[in-house]
């Protein structure tokens, strides 16, 4: 995943402070001179260095901070408020036409993943804004390019036009607009070709793009891997086309992650999305501070939450807590709630998202296999419908029916009964409110027991709640 190694260093940096009572403005210097070997090992633009650590230190060594109670804490705090700044402070959104169709031009070199995210893009307007998008292939250089976005259109029930590859882009941009107003589609996704270097051929199409679409949006979609070439493709975009934003993929890759921290510095542009995966909905909007938070490994429970609620609606929902409540949990939604999280993307990077998980030991090393996932859910499949309603009827009979009907044998189907059932009783615990189970408080890094914990997730619902229908 990236930043992975950049998260590592940071953290390591900023723990020497933490164990100190006082800290002085040499401890403040050694912390520095790491973490900008950090941020250039992860392949961070160099004057976007410079300028990071000269912040951070000048805020750092001030008087209120080093003679503070809690310096170290204060340090922290500095260094994450500079990184979400560099990052670009604020969310921004997609900037909507005041009159329909609101037109987003794609652009990047080939391989940047331009086609994929416009698939992605159109998939989170049609969830989030229930959106009639229109896309529009305008690359006709690479011969899979119309094949893949039609496939795309496929799955998601939206319209694609196209009029093969010998018709120039810019005549079909111009018939494709004139039938997203025709049929009052709200949105227009275009998608442009890519070089694998930037020419002047590649320009001079875009620029005729732009001019007859007058897009919204000119966002740059530039691949995470490419390091810190990345930069350098966005100034030229930039000088070039003048993009509105950025969009950065395969964050998910093993990628250091550097051009994420650049850009936005270097082209004045911001994030706006960035691609965690290869699936449709592997697409998340870019949160300055939230990405902060990750980088230093302090979590990201309202992206957590986010992830959930994509997959829930509220009844579902409301059923699951009054099964939880009742201790009426069975082992068909044990397998309901395997599918749902294992949408929601690997789960030791969902557990990076909660707070302070990142520092528990070990916590590198957890790894789901997919094939374990596979072998339970087997053991569940071979259960009667009267077993997976009832796990008391379980007796040790039916108990080497379902290893033999699964393919596994008596202890692994032992196990997983008693994990279900230990996991059953946590989940009962916690719809009550009560928190205080083992490691809990040490995973939250304090505080969190009792009413505490569920005042506390319950806030933070009803703060993303307000933040939902505030944007419809």
């Amino acid at each position: 995943m990236a930043f992975e190694s950049l998260t590592e260093r940071l953290q390591q940096a900023m723990s020497k402070l933490r164990r100190k009572g006082k800290v002085s403005e040499a401890d403040v210097k050694e912390m520095m001179r790491e973490i900008r070997l950090a941020l250039l090992e992860a392949d961070v633009n160099l004057q976007v260095v410079k300028e990071f650590t000269k912040n951070v230190r000048e805020r750092a060594v001030g008087v209120e901070v080093l003679e503070s109670l809690s310096p170290a804490q204060q340090i922290v705090k500095i260094v994450d408020e500079e990184l979400t700044k560099t990052l670009g402070s604020e969310t921004v959104g997609i900037e909507k036409s005041p009159k329909i169709p609101t037109i987003i031009m794609m652009a990047g070199l080939q391989g940047a993943g331009k086609t994929t995210f416009a698939g992605k893009l159109a998939n989170h307007l049609i969830k989030t804004e229930n959106a009639r998008p229109l896309m529009i292939a305008g690359d006709v250089y690479r011969p899979a390019a119309i094949d893949q976005l039609k496939v795309l259109g496929q799955q998601l029930d939206v319209p694609v036009f196209d009029m093969g590859t010998d018709v120039s882009p810019v005549e079909i941009v111009r018939q494709g607009l004139a039938l997203a107003r025709e049929k009052k589609n709200d949105y227009v996704l275009i998608d442009t070709a890519g070089r694998l270097h930037i020419d002047e051929n590649l320009m001079e199409e875009l620029k005729q793009i732009k001019d007859l679409a007058q897009p919204n949006e000119i966002l740059l979609v530039v691949d995470a891997m490419t390091g810190q070439d990345a930069v350098n493709v966005a100034e030229s975009f930039n000088q070039q086309l003048g993009i509105t934003g950025v969009v950065i993929t395969k964050l998910d890759g093993d990628t250091r992650g550097g051009a994420a921290l650049s850009i936005r510095q270097v082209t004045g542009a911001p994030i706006k999305f960035t691609g965690t995966g290869e699936k449709l909905t592997d697409l998340e909007v870019f949160h300055p501070d939230r990405m902060a938070s990750r980088i230093l490994g302090m979590g990201d429970m309202l992206t957590l939450i986010e992830k959930a609620q994509q997959d829930y609606d509220e009844k579902k929902a409301e059923e699951l807590a009054k099964k939880m409540k009742e201790n009426s949990f069975d082992f068909n939604d044990f397998v309901e709630q395997i599918d749902q999280v294992m949408g929601m993307g690997p789960i030791e990077d969902l557990f990076k998202m909660i707070p302070g998980m990142s520092q528990m030991p070990g916590i590198e090393n957890i790894k789901v296999d997919p094939k374990q996932i596979a072998r339970q859910k087997a053991m569940v499949y071979s259960m009667t419908p009267a077993e997976r309603e009832n796990p008391d009827l379980l007796n040790p009979s039916r108990r080497r029916r379902i290893a033999a009907g699964s393919g596994n044998s008596v202890v692994e189907v032992n196990r997983m009964i008693k994990q279900f059932k230990e996991s059953r009783k946590m989940m009962q615990q916690m719809s009550k409110g009560n928190m205080n189970i083992p490691g809990m408080d040490q995973m939250f890094g304090g505080g969190v027991k009792g009413k505490l914990g569920k005042m506390a997730m319950n806030r933070m619902v009803k703060k993303q709640k307000k933040k939902k229908k505030k944007r419809k």
